[in-house]
């Protein structure tokens, strides 16, 4: 029996679990980002943005802002509201970018 290959979103899907476990993992709660976790990933996964930010305190107030329930880390689902709001952002500044038909 041949096995069936993943879809490419299917592969999106398995790459965004398998990163937010690569840094929820490190300390304390595997199933949630820390701050210091949420830093790391946002330093090493997100380097363009973070390095290309003027003001020290935009991870704070992010972390903050994505942080719904306000205990101080992050979920999956928080974490993909980051994820989400980075696509749609790259996605407006695409069509932005595209000539007009």
């Amino acid at each position: 029996m041949s096995k069936v290959s993943p879809t490419e979103t299917e592969r999106c899907i398995e790459s965004l679990l398998a990163v937010f476990q690569r840094y929820a993992g490190r300390e304390g709660d595997n199933c949630k980002l820390s701050k210091r976790e949420f830093l790391a990933f946002m330093n090493t996964e997100l380097a363009s943005f973070t390095k290309n930010q003027k003001d020290p305190a935009v991870l704070d107030r992010m972390m903050k802002k994505l942080d719904l329930n306000s205990d101080g880390q992050l979920d999956f689902q928080e974490f993909l509201n980051l994820i989400g709001g980075i696509a749609v952002a790259c996605h407006d500044a695409l069509l932005i970018q595209a000539p007009n038909h």
